[in-house]
């Protein structure tokens, strides 16, 4: 509501700024016309018809290139088609003329001699007492250079304000998408190492210490890594991938120590890892969400989670038994969907997400492109 609220707003304020805009170049033309000759009534002239029709050809002009072909062909790289058009509108106000045509109606049409009592003009003599050979009157070779340097002024302006628009949504949704990646950032860390992992974890490793189990120190040890990297690492932009395979790992090792002997748990990496970033934490909530809604201890189930990288790209893939009802599945919502959102500020036209749950399977394909 709030938004809708301040998007109309701003709708108001751009249209108030374009109708104004308008007058005052209504006003400066009409006033121009004017200065040719005191005696000429501006008021008038706002109402001549070939007024508002010089008008119309210039706030055609304007919103042609404002909506249609900046954005459409000129951001676009279709440079050719737009230099194109532009030139046949160009020619267009060449042969049309449409300073020259409205200058030379509000001389004959609006204009009020200053001296009343001058006498009329006297009419040509009749057709028949004309002397001499008739002539046809000239063509008129008259160059409207004023025609021409208001549609280079309106095209122009056009366009500076279109890039400029296209400039200020860029830096808002580069603002946004910062804002946004924060938000996910800390909401990741609440939902991947929340208190419930981090109970159990030690609960586990407190029942390797009381059997002298030597997996405790490695728990121990993995527990630190873990804590280690999310609160350093994803303060950064990116990580190395092998530092976020890791991380995973870790963790996948250390949720295996609460999982029995029913559940069989397939994680593998191949491919090169060397020498690639990846966004942090961008893959974790895929593997969370599966120790949280896709494990049953008292069912055989089958857990994949894997990761394959390649010269130009990064896919991974995971697939768990749906052992929740609809209702608890809608619950896997922060992380994932932030995920998503990300994907598509960091990954935008680099990135592929297939998400499913046909036949009681939960299965995520993701690919990035690199």
């Amino acid at each position: 509501m709030k938004i809708s609220l301040l998007m109309s707003n701003s709708t108001l304020a751009i249209t108030i700024r374009h109708i104004m805009g308008w007058l005052l170049f209504s006003s400066l033309i009409a006033s121009f016309v004017a200065s040719f000759d005191n005696t000429t009534n501006i008021n008038l002239l706002l109402v001549v018809a070939k007024f508002l029709f010089f008008i119309s050809i210039y706030i055609a002009a304007f919103y042609l290139n404002y909506w249609l072909l900046f954005p459409r062909l000129y951001l676009k790289r279709k440079f050719l088609v737009y230099v194109l058009i532009t030139l046949i509108l160009f020619a267009i106000i060449f042969v049309v003329k449409p300073f020259d045509n409205f200058a030379k109606l509000s001389e004959t049409t609006v204009h009020v001699p200053a001296d009343k009592s001058f006498p009329p003009p006297v009419p040509p003599p009749p057709f028949g007492d004309m002397k001499g050979p008739q002539h046809a009157a000239p063509p008129d070779r008259h160059f409207d250079i004023i025609s021409l340097i208001l549609f280079i002024m309106v095209w122009s302006i056009s366009g500076a304000l279109q890039l400029f628009e296209q400039w200020r949504n860029v830096l808002e949704r580069a603002a946004r998408a910062e804002a946004e990646k924060v938000t996910a950032e800390l909401s990741f860390l609440r939902a991947q190492i929340n208190p419930h992992f981090l109970f159990n974890t030690l609960n586990n490793i407190y029942s390797l210490s009381v059997q002298k189990s030597e997996s405790a120190s490695i728990a121990i040890m993995k527990l630190s890594k873990i804590m280690r990297y999310v609160t350093d690492e994803v303060t950064q932009d990116w990580v190395q991938l092998e530092d976020e395979i890791a991380f995973l790992a870790d963790y996948i090792d250390l949720q295996r120590l609460r999982l029995s002997k029913k559940v069989s748990l397939d994680f593998s990496v191949s491919g090169d890892v060397g020498n690639k970033k990846i966004a942090p934490l961008i893959l974790m909530p895929f593997v969370e969400n599966i120790f949280k809604y896709g494990i049953s201890n008292q069912a055989e189930s089958t857990v994949l989670i894997k990761l394959s990288v390649e010269a130009a790209l990064i896919s991974f893939y995971c697939q768990n038994k749906i052992y929740s009802g609809p209702e608890r599945l809608e619950r896997t919502g922060i992380g994932i969907t932030n995920t998503v959102q990300r994907l598509k500020h960091l990954y935008d036209g680099r990135h592929d997400l297939k998400i499913s749950d046909d036949q009681g399977l939960f299965t995520v394909q993701l690919t990035i492109f690199v």
